[in-house]
C-alpha cells in the first residue's frame, strides 16, 4: 500500500505583516519540505494572513480562486510538494466570509476546498460564516486525504464521517491556544486511535495580540502512537502515514466494524 511522506509546519511565531509574507514563508516552508521528501506539507490555520484580527485578515479575504490561490499552486509545483494552507475566503456571491482551507496538488492543481464547520468563540463567530460540507476528501499520491479546521476535530462526529467515508490521512490547520494543550496532547491522539485514521495537526505558535498559541503539533497514528510531536517553537516536522500501518491497524483494532448505530442518538 502506498505510504505519504509528509510535513507539518508549526510556526513561525507571529503573524505575516502581509499575504506576500506568508507567501514568501509559504515557500521557504514547501522548498524544505521538499528538501526532505516531504510529498505533502500541512500549514496553520489562516496561516497565509494570520489569526489576530488587529492583523487585518478579513481585508485580506480573497476567493478560493484568487491570487494567493494561484500563487499557492505556484509554490507547490515548483517544489513538486502538495500543500494545506489556511486563508481567510470571501465569497463573491454573498460576501460572506469562511475560515478555509485549500489543498493543491503536488503539481499545482487545486485539489479541495474545505470551510470550517465549527466556529469557535465570539471572535470567530462574529466574522465568519460555518461552512456546510463536513467530509472533504482529496487523493494524494494515492492517500485519501482528509481536511477539517481546529475546533472541527473536538467533535467526535466530525471525525468519525471522515473515516466512515474512508479518509486515512485526516489534516487538521489549527490554531489552538493556551492553556488547552490537552486538545493536542490527549484528545488528537484519541481521534486517531478511535476512528483508525492518521490525524495531522499543525498548529500555529507564539503570541498574536491577545492569543498565546500553544504550538505541540503533531502526527497521531491510527495505532496509538505520535510519531512526531513538536515543542512551543517554530518548527519544521518530518515523518511517515503509513498505510500498511493504517492497514494492520485497522484489521486489529474493530471500532468501525463493532458499531451499532441503530442504538445511537441523534442529533
Amino acid at each position: 500500500m502506498p505510504s505519504l511522506r509528509l510535513a507539518l509546519r508549526q510556526g513561525p511565531a507571529g503573524a505575516p505583516r502581509t499575504v506576500e509574507d506568508g507567501l514568501a514563508a509559504l515557500e521557504c516552508a514547501a522548498r524544505e519540505a521538499a528538501a526532505g521528501g516531504a510529498r505533502l506539507l500541512v500549514t496553520p490555520e489562516l496561516s497565509l494572513t494570520g489569526y489576530d484580527p488587529s492583523g487585518g485578515i478579513c481585508a485580506r479575504a480573497e476567493p478560493a480562486d484568487g491570487p494567493s490561490a494561484r500563487a499557492v499552486a505556484r509554490i507547490a509545483a515548483a517544489h513538486g510538494v502538495a500543500v494545506v494552507y489556511g486563508y481567510p475566503e470571501l465569497d463573491p456571491s454573498t460576501g460572506e466570509l469562511y475560515n478555509s482551507a485549500a489543498l493543491v496538488g503536488p503539481d499545482g492543481t487545486h485539489l479541495a476546498d474545505y470551510r470550517k464547520t465549527h466556529l469557535y468563540g465570539d471572535y470567530e463567530k462574529r466574522r465568519f460564516t460555518p461552512g456546510e460540507r463536513l467530509v472533504v476528501q482529496a487523493e494524494v499520491d494515492g492517500v485519501r486525504v482528509g481536511l477539517l479546521v481546529c475546533y472541527d476535530v473536538e467533535f467526535p462526529e466530525a471525525v468519525r464521517a471522515h473515516a466512515l467515508a474512508g479518509t486515512e490521512l485526516l489534516v487538521v490547520p489549527t490554531a489552538l491556544m493556551r492553556p488547552y494543550d490537552i486538545v493536542a496532547e490527549t484528545l488528537v491522539p484519541a481521534r486517531a486511535w478511535e476512528n483508525q485514521l492518521y490525524v495531522a495537526y499543525a498548529d500555529r505558535t507564539g503570541r498574536e495580540g491577545e492569543f498565546d498559541f500553544a504550538g505541540l503539533s503533531a502526527l497521531a497514528a491510527p495505532d496509538g502512537s505520535v510519531p512526531l510531536r513538536a515543542g512551543r517553537d517554530a518548527a519544521l516536522l518530518l515523518g511517515e502515514a503509513d498505510t500498511d500501518l493504517l492497514h494492520k491497524s485497522r484489521t486489529q483494532n474493530g471500532y468501525l466494524d463493532d458499531r451499532r448505530p441503530e442504538l445511537y442518538a441523534t442529533g
